[in-house]
């Protein structure tokens, strides 16, 4: 197909959809599809392979619904203002539904038998309050459109920005003469009994959430008040990683909507830091927990300064952020939507203007059309309500989601170990025998609750709290799973109130507080301070790096440059919070190893669905879009209809390849050359005449197939077997006759080298006429080439899983003819990762390829069926293997002559 590269207007039906080219038929499909699903508020699975384009598609059909809805509601509006009155009660006028959306002006219900009197002058009230909201609505939004036309000239926002800094730079070259002055003067005091700088590490006066809320006034400030804007109707687009996300916004810049659409890019804090102090701490959680403690700092000075005397000395101590500035961050949001920015561009604009692109990019939420940021943000609650993201009658599109049921599960599931659980508890141990005169009641209380815990936990493992863990041998080893309250009854902590202990690990932030105590003393104080603890220091400082050592080499490179460790602490708060789950809602996983460091607890979600709930509750339509979503059952009955979704208002859409269909050639091969029976199962893979077949088989492929090929096991464990015994039995050397071969590594960093010396070969070799005729790649199903599940050697006999199968088997119905949900559960793993890996065969609309599956089991009609609809429509199954070879050396002479 001949494919103009000017933007082109596609009319399908009655919707126009501009595209920077002539689509593919598919294309136009998706894009309708996904118009209606947005337009009917529904629920919308997407499926389109690799290749076809599905990224423009998204952008297209999702912003012209956008534009086509914003229209309306304009019009609306016009009309509405001309008038002065609106038809809130006329039920066949969609206005309401349209407007009610975005600004809550559903009419409030009657009672009934009310005189006619007083419900007309209720909904005469009810009119004009609506007509003062959109006019208030009418004037910000000019407001808005007038400041981001003037920053179309570059030059006022640098000129504004440098202004801004300069000032800045004045007065802190003013308030530190100041204070030079005032310590040289008066001789400023400092409490004998702590060294400086150690104030901050001691935590504040406790207050509950409802008197912290009357104090506080954080988020209440006039400036914040002045930044802050109505949300208007906006599309909320996540995927896995920075990078798709990146890709995603290069998209959208070439798209027709390009210039036009406000769009602004969201990141964590770690991604958007611009301040070095805070930023070299490393830990996603230190960085968070600074930040969140200078933004506290700025507003509890700014109230200090009303009172005549600050309640601690060491409220003056803690610096605000210098680059959290209202004025300057207002500029930043401004340049954020003018102009469409991803993560590094938006990085670099904060630095420009020393502004906070993290609160700052916030700021511009309101505003925006089209919010992209990363799973995490939107899936997690928390997060989410921190970000300021409100997602009542807003569009969700949820990419690259194949694995979105693992993601969220593993997003709300933590393990913790006993090495991590003792050394928390010394460190608090000490914290409190160093600081414990200064803390008050309240503080001692929930301190010495959290040493409790820390102390049950170690011995629910079989531990001792006052060992050292790493040369404490249990008694009892294995795994064991409990219920969320058998645990806490096993544990003896059920008569602690945990939401209270979580509540109060936020908002005195312990952890990062203990984080300062053992930076400053490497957790270990002398024995005269510590002489109970005399035992536990040699452990303690073993953790702990020596100063006047050379740090030692990482033994991976992945390591270098690695983050500063957390306290432990800060993770062991994961696991309390996870514990105040619904009990049927997830599970606790003993692990005894040999010894207590390495044994751990684990928290494992089994029903993801409540977290996602929220998520379909709220929006007008979320829509869950990937390259390969079959088989969609899981989607539909572990994440959909458990988070309360009905069947009516789910859609599916599963758009064929762009490649001609003559273009693949899938197979399944049911008997090996000797006419042994192909079947991979855990039982019969490792015996020698399987793995011997198999070596077999990939000979006489690589035989007939030029340029590369690429092997999947099920496992690397499985795949090391397999390579060590064709090497001792001569395979691998016939192999390597035919083909260089490669193989994908376990290191993510070391992947792009492998796959380019891959590439390098197999091109080489066409170049050359010589025994060797290309590459063979021997991967991993789920591994880093096929970015799908990772297949642990013992899927299906883990706890974990097997907990899953049987919740599963007890919350969801048994279909008629189907299996029990639990084995249904395996099936559709294992034939996700299968179709992710067939999804890297395919990358463009003239690419070519053979995919062969040696399993009779995937002949079977209801593994077939679990396959995208692209290959299943040509699949052909080969009883023997005669027939198979022929056919794909036939397909590659023909596809080799015609290319």
């Amino acid at each position: 197909m001949q494919r103009s590269m000017a933007n082109e207007t596609q009319k399908v039906g009655t919707i126009h959809f501009p595209f920077p080219f002539t689509p593919y038929s598919i294309q136009e499909d998706f894009m309708a599809e996904l118009y209606r699903v947005l337009e009917a508020g529904k629920i919308g699975i997407f499926e389109s392979p690799t290749g076809t384009g599905k990224s423009l598609s998204l952008i297209c059909g999702a912003l012209s619904w956008l534009r086509d809805f914003e229209q309306k509601k304009r019009e609306e509006e016009a009309r509405l203002l001309e008038t002065g009155t609106g038809p809130l009660h006329d039920e066949k006028d969609e206005s309401l539904c349209l407007l009610s959306s975005c600004e809550g002006a559903a009419a409030t219900p009657r009672p009934a038998g009310e005189p006619a009197w007083v419900t007309q002058f209720v909904q005469k009230k009810e009119e004009r309050d609506l007509v003062d909201r959109l006019k208030a609505e009418q004037a910000r939004r000019k407001q808005r459109e007038e400041r981001l036309q003037r920053l179309q000239h570059r030059a006022q926002f640098k000129y504004a920005a440098k202004r801004l800094r300069q000032e800045e730079e004045e007065t802190e070259h003013l308030l530190r003469l100041s204070r030079e002055m005032l310590e040289t003067g008066l001789g400023a005091e400092r409490p004998e009994q702590l060294e400086s700088g150690e104030e901050e590490l001691v935590v504040a006066e406790y207050e509950s959430d409802e008197e912290k809320k009357a104090a506080s006034g954080v988020d209440e400030d006039e400036d914040e008040d002045d930044l802050e804007e109505e949300h208007v109707t906006k599309i909320y687009y996540c995927s896995r990683t920075h990078s798709q996300l990146a890709q995603f916004v290069h998209e959208v810049k070439k798209s027709p909507f390009g210039r036009d659409v406000r769009l602004v890019s969201l990141g964590s804090r770690q991604n958007l830091c611009v301040n070095e102090d805070v930023k070299s701490l490393g830990s996603v959680q230190l960085i968070n927990d600074r930040c969140v403690d200078m933004q506290r700092s700025r507003h509890e000075k700014k109230k200090g300064a009303e009172e005549e005397k600050p309640k601690r000395r060491r409220q003056e101590k803690q610096a605000a952020c210098p680059f959290y500035n209202h004025e300057q961050m207002g500029l930043l949001r401004d340049e954020a939507l003018a102009e469409v920015k991803d993560i590094e561009q938006l990085l670099a604009l904060g630095k420009e203007a020393r502004a906070c692109p993290y609160y700052g990019s916030r700021l511009a939420i309101p505003a925006a059309q089209l919010v992209v940021l990363p799973y995490q943000m939107l899936l997690h609650a928390a997060t989410r309500q921190a970000a300021g993201i409100r997602l009542q009658e807003q569009v969700v599109i949820i990419d690259e989601a194949h694995n979105l049921i693992d993601t969220i599960t593993g997003m709300h599931s933590v393990e913790v170990s006993g090495s991590q659980l003792c050394q928390a508890h010394s460190q608090l141990l000490q914290y409190m025998e160093r600081y414990g005169k200064r803390l008050k009641a309240k503080n001692l209380m929930y301190l010495k609750q959290i040493l409790y815990l820390l102390e049950k936990f170690v011995a629910v493992l079989g531990g001792n709290i006052k060992q050292n863990p790493n040369t404490q041998s249990l008694s009892q080893t294995g795994t064991e799973l409990k219920t969320i309250n058998d645990f806490l009854f096993q544990s003896q902590i059920d008569n602690i109130n945990l939401f209270k202990v979580q509540r109060y690990c936020e908002k005195s932030m312990i952890s990062r507080k203990l984080f300062g105590f053992t930076e400053r003393y490497g957790a270990v104080l002398s024995s005269r301070e510590q002489p109970k603890l005399a035992g536990f220091q040699q452990f303690l400082q073993s953790l702990q790096p020596r100063t006047t050592e050379a740090p030692a080499a990482p033994a991976d490179e992945s390591q270098a440059g690695a983050p500063r460790p957390a306290s432990p602490l800060m993770h062991i708060e994961g696991f309390l919070a996870a514990l105040t789950t619904a009990n049927q809602d997830g599970r606790v996983i003993l692990s005894r190893q040999g010894s207590l460091s390495q044994s751990t607890l684990k928290f494992l979600l089994l029903n993801p669905a409540v977290h996602f709930a929220q998520v379909v509750k709220e929006c007008r339509a979320v829509v869950i879009a990937g390259g390969t979503m079959q088989p969609v059952s899981d989607f539909r009955q572990q994440l959909l209809a458990c988070a309360g979704v009905e069947a009516e208002r789910v859609v599916e859409f599963s758009c064929g390849h762009v490649i001609p269909p003559d273009n693949i050639l899938p197979l399944v091969i049911c008997s090996g050359i000797s006419n042994q029976p192909l079947e991979f199962t855990f039982q019969k893979r490792e015996l020698p005449q399987m793995m011997d077949e198999a070596g077999r088989i990939l000979c006489n492929l690589c035989s007939v197939v030029p340029g590369g090929v690429v092997c999947f096991f099920s496992s690397y464990e499985y795949l090391r077997q397999v390579h060590a015994h064709w090497e001792k039995g001569g395979l691998l050397g016939r192999l390597a006759a035919r083909k260089k071969i490669f193989q994908e590594p376990k290191s993510a960093h070391q992947v792009e080298q492998v796959l380019l010396a891959y590439s390098r070969c197999i091109q080489a070799c066409g170049q050359e006429r010589g025994g060797v005729t290309g590459a063979l790649l021997l991967s991993v199903v789920g591994g880093k080439m096929s970015e799908g599940i990772n297949f642990s050697d013992n899927l299906g006999r883990s706890p974990e899983l097997q907990e899953k199968m049987a919740y599963l088997d007890q919350t969801l119905p048994r279909a008629p003819g189907q299996a029990p949900p639990g084995k249904n559960l395996v099936e559709n793993l294992c034939m996700k990762a299968v179709n992710q890996s067939i999804g890297r065969a395919i990358r463009h609309q003239k690419d070519f390829a053979s995919i062969v599956l040696l399993d009779q089991r995937y002949a079977r009609p209801p593994v077939l069926a679990k396959l995208p609809a692209w290959i299943r429509a040509r699949v052909e199954v080969k009883a023997t293997f005669g027939p198979a070879i022929a056919a794909v050396q036939k397909f590659h002479r023909e596809k080799s002559a015609s290319s």
